[in-house]
C-alpha cells in the first residue's frame, strides 16, 4: 500500500491527500515532521514533506507526486483529456504555487512560527504578493472550479493554498490580501467542501490535527495560525 508521509497541517501534504481521496486510492498516512534525518533523508533529501513510498521506491515533491498519481490511477481524472485544457490546468497550478504561494511563504516564519522578520522584507513581499495575486486572478476562472467547470488537480492545490495565504497576510499585514485582490476564496472553499466529501475529510483531519497539537502544547503557534479561518 502507498504510504503518504507528512502531517495534515501542511498544505502541500493535504493537497496530495486530497487527490488520493478523490481517486479512492488506498494509502497509509505516516506522520513525520520536517527536516528529520535517517530514513527521511533517504526518501526526501531536503527533509521536506510530503513524500510517498511505493513498491518502486520513494518519491518527493508534491507536484511530481500528483503527476505520478494521475498517471498511475487515471480514473477519475484530475486532468482534462484535451492537451490544451490540461496545459491550462497546469498553468494555473504552477502559477499558484511557484509565484503566489511561494511569495507569501516568505512570511510564514513570522506568521506561524514565532520568528521576527525584517520590516524591509515584509514590505517587499507585500508589494510582490499584491502583484502576483492580480496576475493569478487573470488566470483563475473560479467558475465554479479554479480552472473552469471541472474539478481538477488545480483545485486540490487551491483548496489548500488560498485559505492559508489569506490567513498569513491577515496576520502579517492586518488585511486579507487574497480577498482584497478580488479572489472570493471563502465562497470557493465553501463550494468545494459542499460538493466533495474528500474536501470535508481533509478539512476535518486538518482541524483535528490542529486541536491535538494545541492540546498537547506542541507546535501550538503553528497549529493555531495554520488553521484556516472558520467559513462564515
Amino acid at each position: 500500500m502507498l504510504k503518504l508521509y507528512g502531517f495534515p497541517l501542511s498544505n502541500y501534504y493535504s493537497k496530495v491527500k486530497f487527490a488520493l481521496l478523490e481517486k479512492g486510492v488506498p494509502f497509509e498516512e505516516v506522520r513525520v515532521w520536517v527536516r528529520q534525518g535517517g530514513e527521511q533523508a533517504r526518501m526526501s533529501p531536503l527533509g521536506k514533506v510530503p513524500y510517498i513510498e511505493t513498491e518502486q521506491g520513494a518519491l518527493c515533491e508534491s507536484q511530481v507526486i500528483m503527476e505520478y498519481i494521475e498517471a498511475q490511477w487515471p480514473t477519475p481524472a484530475l486532468l482534462p483529456a484535451d492537451p490544451w485544457a490540461a496545459a491550462k490546468v497546469r498553468e494555473i497550478l504552477t502559477y499558484l504555487e511557484l509565484h503566489v504561494e511561494l511569495c507569501i511563504r516568505q512570511t510564514y516564519p513570522q506568521a506561524f512560527f514565532g520568528a521576527t522578520l525584517p520590516e524591509k522584507l515584509l514590505a517587499r513581499v507585500k508589494g510582490d504578493f499584491v502583484k502576483v495575486l492580480a496576475a493569478f486572478k487573470q488566470l483563475a476562472v473560479l467558475g465554479p472550479y479554479v480552472a473552469g467547470d471541472t474539478f481538477t488537480m488545480a483545485d486540490c492545490a487551491a483548496f489548500e493554498h488560498l485559505p492559508l495565504m489569506a490567513r498569513a497576510s491577515k496576520i502579517i499585514y492586518g488585511e486579507d490580501l487574497v480577498a482584497a485582490a478580488g479572489i472570493d476564496w471563502r465562497g470557493y472553499v465553501q463550494f468545494i467542501e459542499a460538493e466533495r466529501p474528500a474536501a470535508r475529510k481533509v478539512s476535518a483531519d486538518r482541524r483535528a490535527d490542529a486541536e491535538a497539537s494545541l492540546a498537547n502544547g506542541r507546535n501550538s503557534a503553528t497549529a493555531a495560525a495554520s488553521t484556516p479561518p472558520t467559513m462564515p
